[in-house]
């Protein structure tokens, strides 16, 4: 069975997922991950700690999809009942492994903790199924066939606690899944794009064909907070065929979007960027901030100390820089500049207040972006930003940071020519 015509069901485990006391992300990273092995993830199930629920699910679910990844009840507590949940539904006994209790016990022993003898249920698994080796938790993940007269299931298993679900997902299961073709396992290597300043569906329109569903290797579009993330995922018998089917993709979507493109990994912001460029330069920023509230300084503080950035200040009066003004252009912001030591400025004005919004979208309205370069110039662009309460804050500081790298390049490309 070719992996690009697998169905795939989701299973999230727990009462704090069902009750609404904990948000699902590993559905949400499960469902994307999977989507860049080709596979169609067809169905989402959250299911509470009860024992007979969570069989009837996997029953249910290994009838319906090719492969099962679920998430959660793999610890040692009374309500962690996946292990029997998966060996009831596929009709086989538990068994105790002594390398998985091996593991757990050199775990405990490393922290200089005794291994509580509840953790000995973390040994068991059902029979016929392989171990999914857990290098950072005391749970190892289950795989598991499942075999009805007319269909085949894959069921895989796997901790909860999302850091140890994404290292176990992509050192194991997703090599497995693409053993499933029935030829060698390939090697899978992932590489992510960042740009700012377009929506998504713009985006799509000028990425075209390569965004498609079928393309090798795929490309993936997501948006978080105005930022949109390319994810190139190519698979391949080598990881350097991989790395080529990457560059190659990487030069053809610069070739259309470059100019948006502010730099590259999964957790790589437009403000790494601009300290990274103002280091390169040897220069440094202080930024100013006006309304209700102050991301760009708490983003730069989040670098800890860097050459690139002297501090920030941040008023809540919207009105503040107006009556500032007063007192004759520029000067407040320079004279905020030169106490800073800074080579620039940055500053909003200004946040919208988010007290007693409700939760529709907040009209566009015009925004101040201003930035002062080493020499006093002052470089002003004004902006009409609106949108949903939770992100129109951070679209306005992604914007001022757009702002002040367009300048920048401006100035170096102007030095070059």
């Amino acid at each position: 069975m070719s992996v690009k015509n697998l169905r795939a069901e989701v299973i999230s485990i727990g009462d704090e997922m069902t009750s609404g006391a904990r948000l699902d992300t590993n559905a949400q990273w499960l469902s994307r991950r999977l989507g860049e092995l080709g596979i169609e993830v067809e169905f989402h199930t959250t299911v509470g700690d009860t024992l007979q629920h969570n069989i009837d699910v996997f029953r249910i679910a290994a009838r319906r999809a090719d492969v099962v990844v679920a998430t959660g009840g793999l610890g040692p507590t009374r309500d962690d009942l996946t292990r029997q949940a998966i060996a009831a539904a596929a009709e086989v006994p538990l068994e105790f492994r002594a390398s998985a209790l091996e593991h757990i016990e050199k775990l405990f022993s490393k922290r200089n903790r005794e291994m509580p003898e509840r953790n000995k249920i973390q040994a068991m698994f059902p029979v016929g199924s392989e171990q999914v080796f857990n290098p950072q938790g005391t749970a190892p993940g289950i795989d598991l066939e499942i075999i009805s007269p007319d269909h085949r299931c894959r069921v895989f298993a796997l901790p909860g606690v999302p850091a140890e679900m994404v290292r176990m997902f992509d050192d194991t299961v997703a090599p497995r899944l693409l053993s499933m073709t029935g030829g060698q396992a390939n090697h899978i290597e992932h590489h992510v794009m960042k740009f700012f300043g377009i929506g998504e569906s713009d985006m799509e329109q000028r990425l075209g064909e390569m965004i498609a569903r079928d393309r090798t290797p795929r490309v993936g579009i997501t948006v978080s907070a105005a930022t949109i993330s390319l994810r190139i995922t190519a698979i391949d018998s080598s990881r350097q065929a991989c790395l080529d089917q990457i560059e190659s993709t990487r030069h053809e979507i610069l070739s259309r979007v470059g100019e948006l493109h502010f730099g590259d990994g999964e957790e790589f912001e437009q403000f790494h960027a601009v300290d990274r460029q103002l280091r390169e330069r040897g220069e440094s920023l202080v930024t100013a901030e006006f309304g209700r509230a102050a991301l760009l300084g708490d983003w730069f503080a989040s670098l800890g100390e860097t050459p690139g950035y002297r501090g920030g200040v941040s008023f809540a009066d919207i009105d503040a820089l107006t009556e500032l003004l007063l007192a004759g252009q520029d000067q407040p912001l320079e004279t905020l500049r030169e106490r800073f030591k800074a080579s620039w400025l940055l500053a909003v004005d200004g946040y919208p207040s988010l007290e007693g919004t409700s939760d529709a979208p907040l009209p566009a309205a015009e925004v101040d972006l201003i930035v002062i370069d080493p020499s006093g110039k002052r470089s002003v662009t004004t902006s009409r930003i609106g949108g949903h309460p939770s992100i129109i804050q951070a679209r306005i500081a992604k914007a001022a940071l757009a702002w002040l790298r367009h300048v920048l390049n401006e100035q170096t490309d102007s030095a070059i020519s």
